[in-house]
């Protein structure tokens, strides 16, 4: 007989979830699904400090590592990189916002299956670099047709963007054979009895990341048919 499965610690899910939908302080939310989960499992009080100052010493630094780059990306900004981005793609006649996120494509999901999935990213890649150039390309377009690039085709730019490289890293590090998700997935059907390779594994995951590699190419090609038609009209 299997003994049954309690389920009551999802409840620190469920709080995440509930504090999230509700916009409430992200600190306070994590905090009080600790204390849900640590309240689900009977855990004694002093357990569920030392458990939440000992994750507060080994995360202090992360902060800093994140908010780096953030103040970085900002003062480029301030400094104008995302105009001169924006004027320099601009001068290619040949280029599309299409055919950019196309290359910006290709190029996040083959860093992101070799690992380097700190290549790219919407604060550091999309937002200051990608998005302007994707923009000044749809603009170009535009222009060439004597038309301006609308409000909605620009919101739709910058939403394929962040598409772009959202499909690039969650398809492209599938292939990764260190990834977590496959390293997972190798620990759940070990402890079944299914021994399986983290190499075969990660070997299937090129079908779907050359499937997804097409499909999204043939959207962002839309992309471009559709700001020729905002032109037009």
């Amino acid at each position: 007989m299997q003994s049954a499965v309690n389920l009551w610690p999802l409840l620190g899910v469920a709080v995440i979830i509930a504090g999230f939908l509700l916009r409430l302080h992200p600190v306070l939310v994590v905090i009080a699904a600790c204390l849900a989960t640590g309240a689900a499992v009977l855990m004694p009080p002093l357990d569920l400090l030392a458990a939440l100052g000992k994750a507060f010493v080994e995360t202090r630094n992360l902060p800093l590592i994140l908010l780096l780059p953030l103040a970085a990306i900002g003062l480029l900004e301030r400094f104008g990189l995302r105009e001169h981005a924006q004027a320099a793609i601009s001068r290619v006649r040949s280029a599309t916002a299409g055919r950019l996120l196309i290359l910006y494509l290709a190029i996040r999901e083959g860093c992101a299956a070799v690992g380097l999935t700190s290549i790219g990213g919407h604060p550091t890649m999309v937002r200051p670099l990608m998005a302007p150039m994707a923009e000044g390309a749809a603009e170009r377009q535009a222009a060439a047709r004597g038309a301006v690039l609308s409000d909605a085709a620009r919101q739709r730019v910058r939403a394929m963007t962040a598409a772009t490289d959202n499909v690039g890293l969650f398809f492209g590090e599938d292939i990764f054979v260190a990834f977590g998700a496959i390293v997972l997935m190798q620990t759940i059907l070990r402890a079944e009895g299914i021994e399986v390779d983290p190499l075969h594994m990660a070997l299937w995951g090129i079908p779907t990341a050359i499937s997804a590699f097409v499909i999204h190419a043939w959207r962002l090609r839309r992309l471009d048919l559709y700001l020729a038609r905002e032109a037009r009209k």
